[in-house]
C-alpha cells in the first residue's frame, strides 16, 4: 500500500484524490479516499475482488503476543444512522440479501422486490398489486385481512374491505339465471370442489317463482321446471340471482380447532398455509 497524500483531516490511498472531481476539495474533516478495492476482516487467502468494498465478520487470527482481547463479532456491518442505496444497473439487484431479514419499523417501497421466502409482518402490508398469500399473526391480537385502495369515487378518501373468514377452505360462484333451469359451474370445479359440500342460495327477481333445486353436483345445479313455465308463451319465467359455495378438495380439509400453544402444534399439513408463527 502506498499513501500518496496524508494530512491531519484527510487520508488518501492511491494515485488520485477522487473526492473533488471539479478541482475544489470540499471534503469534510475526517474523510478517507480509497481508490481501489477495500477488504475489512479475513476474507480468504486470495481475494477475488467481488466488490469495491468487501466486509466479513471473520476477523484476523489473534497474535500470540497480543494482550488485548481477540476481536469477536457476529455482525459484518452495523450502521447507526440511515442508509440509502442508489443502484447503478451494473448488477440485476441494487440490494441482494441471502438469508433472513428482520425489519423493526415501517417499510415503504416504490420499486419492485422479488421475494422467494416468507414475509412476516407485525404491522400492515399495503400493495397495489400483490401476488401470493397473506395471513395475519396468530393469537388474541390477530387483525383482519384487508385491502386498502384509493377511493374510486371520492377524491381524498380511501376504501378498505375485509376478507371474509370461515372454518373451511372454500370457493364461490355467483351470477344471474334468466330463462333456463341449469346453473353451469366453472369447468374446473369438478376437480376443485367436493360435490357433497356444495350449497346454493337462490333469490327470485321480479315475481314469486318456484325455485327448487332438483339435483346438483360439482358441474351444474338443476332447478325444478314445474311451476316456472308461462302458460301463454310456454317459456321459462325463471329469473333469479344465485350464489354457490363449495369446499376445495385439492387441499386437506381444515382442522378448525386443535390443542396447542402455537401454530406449530397444528396437527395437519401446515405447509399449505401462509402463517405468521
Amino acid at each position: 500500500m502506498q499513501i500518496v497524500k496524508t494530512q491531519t483531516d484527510k487520508l488518501v490511498v492511491g494515485s488520485n484524490d477522487v473526492s473533488h472531481p471539479e478541482g475544489k476539495d470540499q471534503s469534510p474533516t475526517g474523510t478517507a479516499v480509497l481508490n481501489g478495492p477495500v477488504y475489512v476482516g479475513k476474507t480468504g487467502a486470495s481475494p477475488n475482488y467481488e466488490a469495491v468494498f468487501n466486509v466479513t465478520s471473520n476477523s484476523a487470527q489473534q497474535l500470540p503476543g497480543d494482550q488485548q482481547p481477540a476481536c469477536s463479532a457476529s455482525l459484518a456491518i452495523k450502521v447507526d444512522g440511515n442508509v440509502a442505496i442508489d443502484g447503478d444497473n451494473k448488477t440485476i439487484q441494487a440490494l441482494l440479501v441471502n438469508g433472513d431479514v428482520t425489519i423493526n419499523g415501517n417499510t415503504k417501497q416504490t420499486g419492485n422486490t422479488d421475494q422467494t421466502g416468507t414475509i412476516k409482518a407485525s404491522g400492515s402490508i399495503t400493495a397495489s398489486n400483490f401476488v401470493g398469500s397473506v395471513s395475519t399473526a396468530s393469537g388474541k391480537s390477530s387483525g383482519a385481512k384487508a385491502f386498502d385502495i384509493p377511493h374510486p369515487s371520492k377524491e381524498g378518501h380511501r376504501l378498505r374491505h375485509i376478507c371474509l373468514e370461515g372454518p373451511e377452505t372454500a370457493v364461490y360462484h355467483r351470477g344471474r339465471l334468466i330463462g333456463e333451469k341449469v346453473i353451469r359451474l366453472p369447468s374446473y370445479w369438478k376437480d376443485l370442489v367436493h360435490a357433497d359440500s356444495i350449497t346454493v342460495q337462490l333469490q327470485p327477481i321480479g315475481q314469486a317463482q318456484n325455485l327448487v333445486i332438483q339435483e346438483f353436483d360439482n358441474e351444474q345445479i338443476v332447478l325444478v321446471e314445474e311451476g316456472n313455465i308461462d302458460f301463454i308463451t310456454d317459456e321459462s319465467i325463471i329469473d333469479c340471482f344465485y350464489h354457490v359455495y363449495g369446499e376445495r378438495k385439492d387441499v386437506e380439509r381444515l382442522i378448525v380447532e386443535y390443542q396447542g400453544t402455537s401454530t406449530d402444534d397444528y396437527p395437519g399439513d401446515n405447509s399449505i398455509y401462509s402463517i405468521n408463527r
